[in-house]
């Protein structure tokens, strides 16, 4: 097959599809609106079904509607008749997906849901299907034409009611009011989760590790104090505590090329005042971007009294796998 066959199909393929999701948006209607209400007022889970690519798609929409707040599984409508309709209760709400509305595996589970009085969203292309007709509200996945040459293969279709689906679960999302806060403690284990849930105070050095002198020290004895510490600076603490400033390995560069006598310098004179910093509870990868902006590798920690209560290095966050 030539290049440019292969590319023009796969161009047509993506403007097809793209014309099929760009119809989609005028269905955003009161149908959709019901189904939302439906949705937010089912007190169980939402059951999603579906036979063969539908079902695959219903797999990723259930997946979706789980992780933005709205506790959702799939159901094999084939398993079903076979002792998996015992997953599904009179508090849950069922989304049939079927692009005919006729799928006869779908179909035989309608009597048993309307049974138990569970209320049924129906995803189809043809409104006066069987399965559109039985249900409460319908929204309609038409689409003219399959991406495929054959107009056999779904293609258009399961991209437009995977859309359908994304758009039902932002709808749901911004109306339960979820942050990413909720979104992060369904994703813990990745990378993704590490930035919304890990805070300094996870991964912070405290105690005898923080490095920290008085202002009046010898700057030769402040650098005892870092290099005990390892790591290339300290804190510049007041009687009472407080944080006055740090000193760090560039100062100590700017000190030399200033040509100030080491051995008679105290910190107050060398120490950089009002340093960068962040609290206990700031998310890692909000201070990982404090340093990037700031060009620098390590932040005090303080409480709301001005207090340093540890510190935070770059190393730190690269090791909890922040980024």
């Amino acid at each position: 097959m030539a290049t440019e066959l292969t590319i023009e199909a796969g161009r047509r393929t993506i403007r097809m599809e793209t014309a099929a999701v760009a119809a989609l948006e005028q269905r955003i209607d009161s149908d959709f609106h019901r189904a939302c209400e439906l949705i937010l007022q089912c007190k169980g889970r939402v059951i999603v079904s579906g036979m063969g690519k539908s079902g695959h798609i219903g797999r990723k929409i259930a997946a979706t509607l789980a992780s933005t707040g709205t506790p959702s599984f799939f159901v094999h409508p084939g398993e079903a008749s076979h002792g998996d309709l015992g997953m599904i209760t009179r508090q849950d709400l069922v989304i049939a997906i079927s692009n005919s509305g006729s799928s006869g595996e779908v179909l035989t589970l309608l009597p048993l849901l309307k049974r138990l009085g569970i209320p049924l969203v129906s995803m189809t292309g043809k409104a006066d299907s069987p399965l559109a007709q039985s249900a409460d509200v319908n929204l309609n996945i038409a689409v003219d034409t399959e991406a495929c040459p054959l107009n056999l293969a779904p293609t258009s279709s399961t991209t437009v009611t995977l859309v359908m689906g994304d758009a039902l679960a932002v709808a749901l999302l911004e109306a339960r009011g979820f942050t990413a806060e909720d979104f992060a403690f369904s994703h813990p284990g990745g990378a993704l989760g590490r930035q919304l849930l890990l805070k300094v105070d996870d991964v912070m050095h405290k105690g005898d590790e923080l490095p920290q002198v008085s202002p009046d020290t010898l700057l030769s004895t402040a650098l005892l104090e870092m290099t005990s510490k390892g790591f290339g600076m300290t804190t510049i603490v007041d009687t009472a505590g407080q944080l006055l400033g740090v000193f760090t390995d560039g100062d100590l560069r700017r000190v030399i090329d200033q040509q100030i006598e080491l051995g008679t310098a105290t910190m107050d004179q060398v120490m950089s005042r009002h340093p960068k910093t962040v609290s206990a509870q700031t998310l890692a990868a909000q201070a990982l971007r404090i340093m990037e902006d700031n060009k620098i590798t390590a932040l005090v920690v303080e409480d709301p009294e001005n207090h340093p209560v540890g510190l935070l290095h770059m190393h730190d966050i690269l090791r909890a796998g922040v980024i």
